[in-house]
C-alpha cells in the first residue's frame, strides 16, 4: 500500500533553492558533513530498522566519497596565483649568498 503525502506551504514566501553545480571541493566538504551525521546518527540508533537504514546511508556516502577524492585526485593541480612570484627573503637571500 502506498500512501502519499504532500505538505501545505501556509508561508507566503517561495523556498528558492541554489541548484549550481558545486565544485569538487565543497562537493567533498559536503559529502563529509553528511557522513559525520550519519555515523552520528548510526552511534545514537536503537532499533533495527534505523541501524539498518543508517548502515545503507554510510555505505553510499562512502563510496560516494571515494569516487569524489578520486577525481581529486585525478584532476591537475592548480596553482594559486600569488603577487609575488618569488618571495622576498628568496630574493634577499640569493642576492647575498650570491
Amino acid at each position: 500500500m502506498k500512501i502519499f503525502f504532500s505538505q501545505v506551504n501556509t508561508n507566503s514566501e517561495m523556498i528558492e533553492e541554489d541548484l549550481a553545480p558545486l565544485d569538487l571541493k565543497e562537493s567533498i566538504r559536503k559529502t563529509r558533513q553528511a557522513l559525520d551525521i550519519a555515523y552520528a546518527g548510526f552511534d545514537n540508533a536503537i532499533e533495527n530498522d534505523l541501524i539498518d537504514s543508517y548502515i545503507y546511508e554510510i555505505n553510499a556516502l562512502q563510496k560516494r566519497y571515494q569516487h569524489l577524492t578520486e577525481l581529486a585526485a585525478s584532476q591537475p593541480v592548480r596553482q594559486e596565483k600569488t603577487l609575488y612570484q618569488h618571495s622576498p627573503i628568496r630574493a634577499l637571500v640569493s642576492h647575498v649568498f650570491g
